[in-house]
C-alpha cells in the first residue's frame, strides 16, 4: 500500500490539469501546496469556489458539460452588469450557480483521512466525508452545502426581473465572502493539526523518575520517625540527629554504629 500510494501521488502530480482553467485557483494555491508537500497527502481536484451562469441546450437530458455553454465564470465576487451581459447571450436555459470551495485529497492511511475530515468539519465544511475504494485508495472530500442554483432564462427568454437578479448577485457575493472565511479557517486549522502531529511523531524526552532512596536509608528514616512517636527520650534522640547531620553520614549504611543498634539502646532507656 505504501508503494502504491507513492506511485499514485507521482502520477497525479505529473499529469496535465484537464480542468477548464487548467491550473489551481490562486486563492487555494497555498492549501494545495501545503498538502502536496506532505508525505501523507496529495490533491486530486480542487476549486476555490465560483459564481457561474451556464446555458443548457433546450430539451437536453440533464445539465452536462458537453451540452452547456459557460456564459459567465468568476472565482471572485460579481456585479449586476456582469450577470446581465452574460444573460444577453443566452439561447437556452440559463442557470445562475454559486459553488463553494471543494477539495479532494488522497490520503496514505485511514488515520490521515480522519485528520483531514476533522479539520474540514471544524472549519465549517460539514458535508465533508471520506471513502475507501476497492483498490485501497482513501479519498477525503472537503465540501459543504453552502451553494446556490437559480434558473434565469427559458429558451433564451428572461424569466425574472432585473431587481431579482440584483438580489441574487448580492446573495451570491455574500456566499463567496463566507466561503473565503471558511477557506482561511481550514488553512489555519490544517497548519495547526499538521504541526501538532509532527511534534507527536518525534520522541519527546522522558520525564525523570524521582530518585529512590536505598532500602537502608529509607528504613533508617522510617525507624527514626517511629522512635519520635514511641520513645520518651526525645532529648537523646535530638542530640543523636544533630551528631549524624554534622558528620554528613545520615542514612549511610557504612557507619560504625547502625541505627538498629541505637534503637536497642533507646529501648533500654524506655
Amino acid at each position: 500500500m505504501e508503494k502504491n500510494f507513492s506511485q499514485w501521488k507521482k502520477q497525479c502530480l505529473n499529469k496535465l490539469d484537464l480542468s477548464l482553467k487548467g491550473s489551481v485557483d490562486q486563492d487555494i494555491a497555498h492549501i494545495v501546496s501545503l498538502l502536496n508537500g506532505c508525505d501523507e497527502f496529495f490533491t486530486t481536484s480542487s476549486c476555490s469556489g465560483r459564481i457561474t451562469i451556464i446555458d443548457a441546450v433546450p430539451d437536453s437530458s440533464g445539465i452536462q458539460k458537453q451540452n452547456c455553454a459557460w456564459l459567465f465564470v468568476s472565482h471572485a465576487k460579481c456585479t449586476l452588469d456582469d450577470l446581465m451581459a452574460s444573460l444577453d447571450k443566452s439561447t437556452g436555459d440559463a442557470v445562475l450557480k454559486f459553488e463553494p470551495f471543494v477539495l479532494h485529497v488522497q490520503c496514505r492511511r485511514l488515520e490521515d483521512a480522519q485528520l483531514m475530515h476533522s479539520v474540514a468539519v471544524e472549519s465549517g465544511f460539514r458535508n465533508s466525508g471520506l471513502t475507501v475504494g476497492k483498490t485501497g485508495k482513501i479519498i477525503t472530500a472537503v465540501r459543504c452545502t453552502h451553494g446556490l442554483e437559480v434558473p434565469l432564462t427559458l429558451k433564451g427568454h428572461l424569466l425574472v426581473s432585473h431587481q431579482y437578479i440584483d438580489f441574487l448577485c448580492h446573495m451570491a457575493n455574500a456566499k463567496m465572502e463566507e466561503n473565503f472565511r471558511r477557506i482561511d479557517r481550514f488553512y489555519q486549522n490544517l497548519q495547526s493539526s499538521l504541526a501538532s502531529r509532527s511534534v507527536h511523531k518525534h520522541d519527546l524526552p522522558q520525564a525523570q523518575e524521582p530518585e529512590v532512596l536505598p532500602d537502608s536509608r529509607a528504613a533508617a528514616e522510617g525507624d527514626s520517625g517511629e522512635l519520635e512517636k514511641r520513645s520518651p527520650t526525645s532529648v537523646y534522640r535530638r542530640r543523636r540527629k544533630q551528631r549524624q547531620q554534622t558528620d554528613g553520614c545520615h542514612g549511610d549504611s557504612g557507619g560504625s554504629t547502625s541505627v538498629s543498634e541505637l534503637d536497642d539502646c533507646l529501648d533500654l532507656f524506655a
